[in-house]
């Protein structure tokens, strides 16, 4: 008997229908002698009707976060309570549970909460009696019993913290895709999926924009050891798993191309080359919640220097409204913006071992006549920034070039 937790997005429970589909699915596990904790989004559409009633009576000012957890976490309840009936339906125990009653701590941040611990007394009661545990995911509560959320996408975050907590045998990350693709097969016709890929693999490609995983549950699953396996909710075949990098045996050189257009750039123009600078362009950013990615300086042999950097797009205008006082006090030439812009990247293992990859990448869109503006790399991801326009056609030449037609890297 093994113990397995599963994840359901909230496309994977948008009707009655699809609820009774999931439960059909985690009855057949259990009846199979498997312990089973299922964890569940809102159903699709839920989370953001919720915000939008909260703007709506607050004005279309920021609603108070306390409460805006408070309304949030009901879109999760609703789905935990209907898939419990639907398990039970079926002749299989199962109990629900929300943030707060399986025992899910948080820090006091609401809308964007970090969990502390996890007390898995109630869970393991219920689990040894023979029942499914279904869970509301999104959600904690803090030291003072506030409710409180995890952000967008933490259910998938509290799957894996569960799982780890549990000391699952795997966790199963069910979705509207069938596993990690190479790269959107919207836009690449020719992406594959992948059997199996590296949590630095998939942390880079989460961070970069592919939307199959959310950063932090990668990052609790690689922190944990907790084995994932993206699955379709809708099909009975392996996904792809994601595993320790000596666990990969397709080592490919380029894994996955992905590309990111949730992005937007600022520019200081002519900010003085001394130190300390840096200090005060981005303390006021940070200190106003601005997640700053990409920073590039070019220097010039005036004793100034251009810095460029991106932000979210969701934070386009607060950042370029900040670097405008910033630099008005630091006297730049000018500070300019463009949130009509694209993140292109690529991420591999077998980089680590092989030369001329960034050559090729920039080659290959040089050919398509695209303009590079930034560029950032790590060990095995680079990333550049170019027109919004062109991202498609840069995801579709560079899944040609590097993916199609590179060799797997010594040893795979």
């Amino acid at each position: 008997m093994s113990l397995i937790v599963q994840k359901y997005g909230g496309t994977s429970v948008a009707d009655v229908d699809r609820i009774r589909n999931v439960a059909a699915r985690v009855a057949e596990i259990q009846k199979q002698g498997h312990q089973v904790v299922v964890c569940v989004s809102a159903m699709s559409g839920e989370t953001n009707k919720l915000d939008a009633l909260a703007r709506e009576i607050s004005g279309n000012a920021e609603p108070n976060p306390r409460e805006f957890d408070a309304l949030l976490s009901t879109g999760e309840q609703k789905t935990i309570a209907l898939l419990a009936m639907a398990i039970q339906a079926l002749g299989v125990p199962a109990r629900s549970f929300t943030g707060g009653q399986m025992g899910m701590e948080t820090d006091s941040s609401h809308t964007r909460a970090r969990i502390q611990r996890i007390q898995t007394d109630r869970l393991r009661a219920h689990l040894d009696e023979g029942a499914v545990c279904v869970i509301a995911g999104f959600q904690g509560v803090d030291s003072g019993g506030n409710i409180t959320t995890l952000g967008r996408g933490g259910s998938d975050t509290s799957a894996v913290a569960v799982a780890a907590a549990l000391g699952a045998d795997v966790c199963e990350i069910y979705t509207d895709v069938d596993g990690v693709y190479t790269a959107d097969p919207r836009v690449a016709e020719n992406a594959r999926k992948l059997s199996k890929i590296s949590f630095e693999e998939m942390l880079e490609l989460a961070s970069l924009g592919a939307k199959v995983l959310q950063t932090r549950s990668v990052k609790f699953a690689m922190r944990y050891a907790v084995p994932l396996h993206v699955r379709s909710s809708f099909k009975s075949d392996d996904g792809t798993w994601i595993v320790p990098e000596e666990d990969v045996m397709e080592r490919l050189v380029v894994s996955g191309v992905t590309s990111n257009v949730n992005e937007a750039k600022i520019r200081l123009r002519n900010v003085p080359d001394q130190p300390g600078i840096a200090v005060r362009v981005f303390t006021p950013l940070g200190e106003a919640g601005i997640v700053v990615d990409m920073i590039v300086q070019n220097f010039a042999n005036d004793g100034t220097t251009d810095m460029t950097f991106t932000v979210p797009r969701a934070d386009y205008a607060r950042a370029l409204a900040i670097a405008q006082q910033v630099g008005e006090a630091l006297n730049c030439a000018a500070v300019e913006g463009d949130d009509q812009i694209a993140k292109v990247s690529i991420v591999g293992l077998g980089m680590k071992d092989h030369a001329g990859v960034a050559t090729r990448m920039f080659d290959v869109l040089a050919t398509e006549n695209i303009n590079i503006q930034m560029i950032s790399t790590s060990e095995i991801k680079i990333s550049v920034v170019i027109e919004e326009e062109r991202a498609e056609v840069a995801v579709r030449a560079l899944h040609a070039a590097l993916v199609d037609e590179a060799p797997a890297s010594p040893g795979a």
